[in-house]
């Protein structure tokens, strides 16, 4: 098996494990993009919302959209919850509310090469 299906496979049963305790911590979640193609993750850093190599191309990121008795959520408290426990998957994994410059804090990932970008 190749090493980006071998992360692909393990990304989704930890996408998994992350709604689980999103769950258990009483949010709810709606999910958001899994994947995008390359000409979307050019538009999108052309206009200010996204990087150019986005790890969606490799279907190794996904947004969730978190709700707290049905209100969705826009500070970054409720999303650190799970941004922390995401972490603590693994030393590949990355949350969006870390990132420098655009902060996306709907954003959860595993790079490949270890690289958080």
């Amino acid at each position: 098996m190749s090493h980006l299906l071998d992360l692909q496979q393990e990304f989704a049963q930890s996408v998994a494990k992350l709604l689980q305790f999103a769950k258990s911590q009483g949010f709810g979640v709606t999910l958001g993009e899994a994947w995008r193609t390359e000409e979307q993750a050019k538009w999108n850093a052309a206009h200010g919302s996204g990087v150019v190599h986005s790890l969606h191309e490799e279907r190794l990121a996904i947004d969730l959209n978190l709700f707290k008795e049905e209100v969705y959520q826009t500070d970054t408290e409720p999303y650190r919850v799970l941004g922390e426990f995401w972490k603590g998957l693994g030393p590949n994994y990355c949350w969006g509310g870390d990132f420098h410059g655009l902060v996306d804090l709907d954003h959860y990932s595993i790079t490949p090469d270890g690289v958080h970008k």
